[in-house]
């Protein structure tokens, strides 16, 4: 009980004053983004937001849209990350909850530590959503559909693969976030199948094939 109260409030924080739409965020991540590779991420990011904002209760569209957003800088300004996206975000008239929540993705560089439990839930699943993302193009089906947790944790714990991948900040993020890492698998999971082209993960999946 003491947890659903602590998440109804950090929930509460997480409320823009001038709430962006997923038309108007896709249009300003797409002036600045321009591969595929990264527009995708941003749509998984998004996915796995979205699912995590119903679940606790909040707008699943503000949750999504702060998960699109959070690379905007990145392929055009790669040594000014978040910085750049600070600048554009504010100069564009942007509420402060979507760029705070951005800068707190990538603290180590920002300075800016995630507090609310949006921002908590956006710095974890943005490595975690690149784990099942490879995870994913390496089944014969490449398919969000066959993906499971099982199949999933046993990539988290092969550091080979994927290596790239920060197993010790999905690891800090759940433990942010106050949840299992395969709880936050599957809520990602879930998440790219509910917006599986988008994620580009709809891929040849055949009732049977799911991973082990």
């Amino acid at each position: 009980m003491e947890n659903q109260t602590a998440e109804n409030q950090a929930v509460e924080k997480s409320v823009p004053a001038v709430k962006l739409s997923y038309e108007d965020a896709w249009k300003l991540l797409t002036e600045y983004t321009k591969g595929a590779a990264l527009r995708v991420h941003a749509r998984q990011v998004q996915s796995c937001m979205a699912w995590f904002g119903e679940h606790f209760g909040g707008d699943p569209e503000v949750w999504g849209v702060a998960g699109m957003l959070h690379d905007l800088d990145y392929e055009m300004y790669p040594d000014q990350h978040c910085a750049m996206s600070k600048r554009i975000m504010e100069e564009r008239g942007v509420d402060p909850m979507y760029v705070h929540a951005m800068l707190c993705h990538e603290p180590k560089l920002t300075g800016e530590e995630p507090s609310t439990l949006l921002e908590k839930t956006l710095y974890t699943v943005d490595e975690l959503s690149g784990l099942i993302n490879a995870a994913c193009l390496m089944y014969p089906s490449k398919s969000i559909f066959d993906a499971n947790v099982r199949s999933i944790k046993k990539k988290f714990k092969n550091k080979k693969f994927a290596a790239k991948i920060d197993r010790g900040h999905i690891s800090d993020g759940c433990e942010r976030m106050g949840w299992d890492l395969s709880d936050v698998i599957d809520g990602c999971i879930r998440g790219m199948q509910a917006n599986a082209e988008q994620c580009g993960l709809v891929g040849d999946h055949r009732e049977g094939d799911r991973q082990e």
